[in-house]
């Protein structure tokens, strides 16, 4: 396919700013640095990104043009290959897009870390537990991001999303709604949507307050050496039925050091897989496959992956 065609027919319906790449490898855009090229790596300015993205989804689905949508590129390992098709790269569309009465709406290209030093900033509490974490807003939502005992959806008031509908996406508003998410889950995970925007509760608290518990979680990810190499955090989500976190049962197990090629089980944290310097998707992805079925065998549990292999 000759993409510079697709995009030609895009441009014909649509107004487009921003960055277009051919064979961008993406390695650049993950957190893992590891991926092959894509195809077409494509960034819009935030002033076109809701229209112009409607318009590439609608196209790409009706010419049957692949599409993978990327945010902070936290928790995805492309494969070494590259991508065969369109990344559509939120990464110009951030900030903070309106302000109410206890709430405050971010654009979901916006990294997370950034959102929570917004919010700091203008005294809003409630945005603490996102300090020094990695990604996008966007991925933040989709995936239900959790730490420090607080999930986004604990603090999510509403999602504004691109969804298909009679074959064209158009901007929807969907309500928070408690029975729609669970740990790590969010209905956003199988349906087909961009997320745009979401709305948070916050309230008003003194600055000291809000910069102590953010010091704090960034102080304890550098102590927990979530910071030292390329990696995506946690591996594999926690389960209550396991009775302890995966971390510790993969510690039990002595897998803390093990490697394969460039990727290495943190010597620091059983249930992270960080990049040494060398590591392929290919290895990441073995390696994980490797504690995975260890686990099982040991333990009779099955572990399952927050990674995305792309």
């Amino acid at each position: 396919m000759r993409y510079s065609d697709f995009l030609k027919h895009v441009d014909e319906q649509t107004r487009f700013k921003g960055i277009v790449r051919y064979d961008e490898p993406l390695s650049a855009h993950t957190t893992f640095k590891v991926g092959g090229p894509a195809d077409v790596w494509i960034r819009p300015s935030a002033d076109v990104f809701q229209d112009y993205a409607a318009v590439l989804l609608t196209l790409a689905r009706a010419e049957g043009v692949p599409i993978f949508i990327l945010g902070g590129g936290a928790n995805i390992v492309p494969s070494d290959a590259g991508f065969q098709g369109v990344i559509l790269d939120t990464g110009g569309y951030r900030g903070c897009l309106a302000v109410e009465p206890g709430s405050a709406s971010f654009a979901a290209g916006s990294p997370i870390d950034m959102a929570g030093e917004i919010a700091a900033s203008r005294r809003w509490g409630g945005l603490e537990f996102l300090a020094g974490m990695p990604g996008s807003i966007g991925g933040a939502v989709y995936m239900n991001a959790r730490c420090y005992e607080t999930s986004v959806s604990d603090r999510l008031v509403e999602t504004a999303v691109l969804e298909l509908d009679d074959s064209v996406f158009q901007k929807k508003t969907v309500p928070f709604r408690e029975t729609d998410f669970g740990y790590k889950k969010s209905p956003f995970q199988s349906r087909q949507v961009l997320i745009l925007s979401a709305k948070f509760a916050v309230c008003q608290r003194e600055s000291a307050l809000i910069r102590e518990e953010m010091d704090m979680h960034r102080k304890d990810r550098e102590t927990k050496g979530q910071y030292r190499f390329p990696s995506a955090g946690s591996v594999f989500k926690n389960n209550r039925a396991f009775g302890k976190p995966v971390g510790k049962i993969i510690d039990e197990l002595g897998l803390r050091g093990l490697s394969r090629g460039g990727a290495m089980v943190a010597p620091f944290h059983g249930n992270i897989i960080v990049n040494t310097g060398a590591a392929t998707a290919d290895h990441i992805r073995s390696l994980t496959d490797e504690v995975r079925e260890a686990v099982r065998e040991n333990t009779g549990f099955v572990l399952e992956p927050e990674i995305i292999f792309l």
